[in-house]
């Protein structure tokens, strides 16, 4: 792959036949992009069309216009544009550039870009260099059977669809990191602006580092409107708008073109001009850096001021468009059913002056694409584009390294944070990969227990440096991790990061990763239309998400805090066997590093993983845990008393870590009481959703063979218990299950409380299975479960702790294990906040 030499300059001004053919690209850009809104045939507007389905000969009429108008046209003008001046800009100094479009739906523009380019026919052979293949390319957009109208993943070069909005620095800058010689123009719509992602990725300029990382050339695309209403940055003054942007640490440039009669030629020459200022601008951050320069530069911006809708009819049926936010979709909504709107859509067309861009076969003009870029230079061949092609697979640690010492201790030894030992292992990780490997996340990095990272490297920071050190631990202009109190920071970071080709993992507080819920949503839908229908996409590493501090354990902040429903969106992307989603529940330590190791060497999948991260027992061996890994669940014999074949009283299940230790606890009870029973724990949620929806589930036969074909199912779940349901909903034996999860209750209390307020808690899951097989029958021992709940919470709230019948009890067949409060719990809550 040949990507140039990065970050050289130019000695003379741009020349003019450069500036000749942008402004042609520029023209067969805009004319494509309003062919693919409105056009079904005659693509270049004959006037001795023959119809494809009369066969008669007829001009260019309404009957080529699309029966349904879908599409933007605003912001695609000002895409084609800018797209045009980068490929001249590549062309002549030979540097990487990914074009990051923040408006995606100038998804027009993007299509056209690759079809410019060469890349789209290298894709779609179908889309042939004459007539029929350009009304192919017409047609097919946002048609039935066609593309979709975003810049998405169907459209090589795209690497941020834009489909909502709010994303595209945390992207640029995600894909810039570890990546010194890549440019991204990240282009932002002034209405993106205006969300709360965007407005904070300004500030990532301060967490990136110009001698190790490549650079951002943010672009503002000001062109004054959203769908109905003004933008806020169009409609300051200048003065205002420059200055929060010098306050972001930002050089701003304006340009401003297309509110006069200036000719195109001269508006390309000014933003060719200001185009290598600005580049010269970003060569000199970048060799002062390799000089030794540590002073945070200002990196340079552009405000890029232009009419929305730039070049489109300046009004229509007597109302202004060019400029306004009637431009935003589709202008002329009625060219196919009244004459008046398609003659000023024909004279719209021809303003482009197609006959000197094609030729009578329909072919393009060798002078359109005089200046592209070649090879992988090209803004649809960028390998940075399509990550998947320069990804390598990690070197990773042996697990067994990490292993807590379950085989010669025996089940339930110790009282280990099995995310502190997840982090033992993660920074290995990045130990043996320091280049590709990444750890995000918001202010809780060491909170979430990860912080074994630090004795490797530092955060990265670049936004002063206090004078005692004291107090910037671990914070250096380069480091391999990086914190921003932003969820959405860390998402887009590391989505970025992903898209070009390398991995990482961040850690959130399980509530609050609902901030993300939506752009979780939009990098599923990215995964899916990649697995299902785009084969030359190739496989990038899967996005990992560690879920601490959950709903169990929140003694500092409580009922805020509490929130396990993140499961719920991601099962809503788990259809067609897209395999695009993958969820663990890890029960303890061991569990957690096998999860792990199979996340770091997955593909293509959000990863997410709730692990808590106090100090708990630790159940099983790895080799244990790898095998339970393989299908998703297993059967604990240990934990239960029932030999293979043998029929139990009631299969107790369990999945997550607290619920586990709670089953646990139960279950050790109820063998005391002389019943049958099989322990299932589930560690891969979709393991047990119904096989006909879900290919890589357990088979009906594996999944009765853990659960029975006609037994009591009492199961203890992290999350909601309606999740469970509606996972088993058509399985055998679903009719039999009892589901305990979380009840939204709770507070700032302790363990036992919490877990008694969502009865979860030992007592009341032995009680009700006690229920299930026969409440008459044990009916005493039910009332001292039940009544021995309330003396537990009344000892709690006179002693501000738990009871030592909660605290003391440790699972039965532990080595050497002192069965002593700390055996099973924790005096200790979050170090949060």
């Amino acid at each position: 792959m040949d990507l140039g030499t990065p970050w050289k300059k130019l000695d003379a001004p741009v020349a003019e036949e450069e500036l000749a053919w942008v402004d042609k690209y520029w023209r067969a850009a805009n004319y494509m992009s309003v062919g693919q809104i409105y056009l079904r045939s005659n693509p270049l507007m004959r006037s001795d069309w023959v119809d494809e389905k009369t066969g008669e000969t007829r001009d260019f009429g309404r009957a080529d216009v699309k029966h349904r108008l879908v599409g933007h046209w605003g912001t695609t003008p000002g895409i084609n544009f800018l797209m045009g001046h980068a490929n001249r800009l590549i062309h002549d100094h030979g540097q990487s550039v990914v074009f990051f479009m923040g408006p995606g739906h100038g998804g027009p523009a993007g299509t056209s870009q690759s079809l410019l380019d060469g890349t789209y026919r290298e894709i779609r052979p179908d889309i042939t260099d004459d007539e029929a293949g350009l009304q192919k390319f017409f047609r097919q957009f946002s048609y039935p059977g066609g593309i979709p109208s975003h810049f998405a993943p169907e459209t090589p070069g795209s690497i941020h669809e834009g489909g909502e909005l709010g994303y595209t620095l945390s992207h640029a800058y995600g894909a810039v990191l570890n990546n010194p010689s890549l440019l991204a123009f990240a282009v932002v719509g002034d209405g993106e602006a205006e969300t709360g992602p965007l407005a904070t990725s300004w500030q990532t300029n301060k967490l990136v580092n110009p001698l190790t990382d490549g650079i951002v050339l943010p672009i503002l695309h000001l062109n004054g409107y959203k769908i109905a209403n003004p933008t806020i940055l169009a409609r300051i003054s200048d003065e205002e708008r420059n200055e929060f942007f010098r306050g972001m640490g930002y050089h701003p440039y304006t340009f401003e073109a297309g509110f006069d009669d200036e000719s195109h030629i001269s508006i390309h020459r000014r933003f060719a001009a200001l185009l290598e200022q600005v580049f010269n601008e970003i060569c000199d951050i970048k060799w002062r850096a390799l000089a030794g320069e540590t002073a945070r530069p200002a990196y340079p911006m552009i405000v890029f001021r232009t009419p929305k809708g730039w070049t489109c009819p300046k009004y229509i049926d007597g109302k202004k468009t060019e400029g306004s936010w009637r431009a935003h979709q589709v202008p002329l909504t009625s060219a196919k059913d009244t004459h008046e709107h398609f003659r000023v859509l024909r004279g719209w067309l021809r303003s482009y002056k197609p006959a000197e861009l094609w030729n009578e076969d329909g072919s393009l003009k060798p002078e359109v694409t005089e200046f592209m870029p070649q090879g992988d230079l090209r803004l649809g061949a960028n390998p940075n584009a399509n990550g998947g092609l320069i990804r390598e697979d990690l070197e990773l640690p042996d697990i067994h390294d990490y292993e807590i010492p379950v085989a010669e201790k025996g089940h339930g030894y110790g009282t280990t944070e099995a995310s502190r030992v997840f982090g033992n292992y993660t920074a290995d990780v990045l130990k043996l990969n320091l280049t590709k490997f990444r750890v995000f996340g918001p202010d809780e990095t060491a909170s979430n227990r990860l912080q074994a990272a630090y004795k490797l490297t530092d955060k990265q920071w670049d936004a002063g440096f206090n004078a005692d050190p004291e107090n910037d631990s671990y914070l250096s202009t380069t480091g391999g991790v990086i914190e921003q109190l932003s969820e959405h920071q860390c998402e887009g970071l590391l989505e970025g990061f992903l898209l070009t080709g390398r991995h990482g993992v961040w850690s959130s507080y399980e509530s609050f990763i609902h901030v993300v819920d939506s752009m979780i949503n939009q990098h599923a839908k990215w995964l899916e239309a990649t697995v299902r229908h785009i084969p030359w996409r190739k496989p990038i590493a899967s996005l990992n998400i560690l879920l601490s501090s959950h709903v169990w354990r929140q003694d500092h902040n409580g009922f805020s805090h509490q929130d396990p429903g993140f499961v719920d969106l991601l099962l809503n992307k788990n259809f067609h066997n897209d395999h695009v989603v993958q969820i663990y529940y890890p029960a303890d330590a061991n569990m957690l590093l096998c999860v792990g190791e199979e996340a770091y060497k997955s593909t293509n999948k959000i990863n997410a993983i709730f692990a808590g991260k106090q100090p708990a027992p630790t159940f099983q061996s790895i080799d244990e845990a790898q095998l339970e890994l393989q299908k998703g669940a297993a059967t604990w014999d240990w934990a239960g008393n029932v030999k293979d074949g043998e029929q139990p009283d009631i299969v107790l299940a369990s999945c997550g870590d607290v619920p586990t230790l709670e089953m646990l606890a139960a279950s050790d009870a109820l063998q005391d009481l002389g019943i049958k029973v099989r322990f299932v724990n589930v560690v891969k949620l979709l393991a047990i959703q119904d096989h006909e929806e879900n290919d890589a589930s357990l088979t009906d036969e594996e999944f009765t063979k853990l659960f029975g074909e006609d037994v009591p199912v009492l199961f203890a779940f992290h999350a909601y218990a309606h999740t469970i349901y509606g996972l088993i909903h058509g399985r055998p034996n679903h009719d039999n299950f009892h589901v305990h999860g979380y009840m939204e209750e709770g507070s700032t209390t302790t363990p036992f409380d919490m877990l008694r307020l969502n009865e979860m808690d030992r007592f009341a899951l032995a009680a009700h299975a006690l229920e299930i097989l026969d409440a008459d029958k044990y009916a005493e021992k039910i009332k001292e479960y039940r009544d021995f709940r309330e003396e537990a919470f009344q000892f709690a709230v006179d002693n501000g702790y738990d009871h030592p019948r909660f605290t003391e009890w440790s699972w039965r067949d532990v080595v050497g294990q002192d069965n002593s409060a700390a055996a099973m719990s924790s005096t200790g809550g979050d170090n949060d906040e």
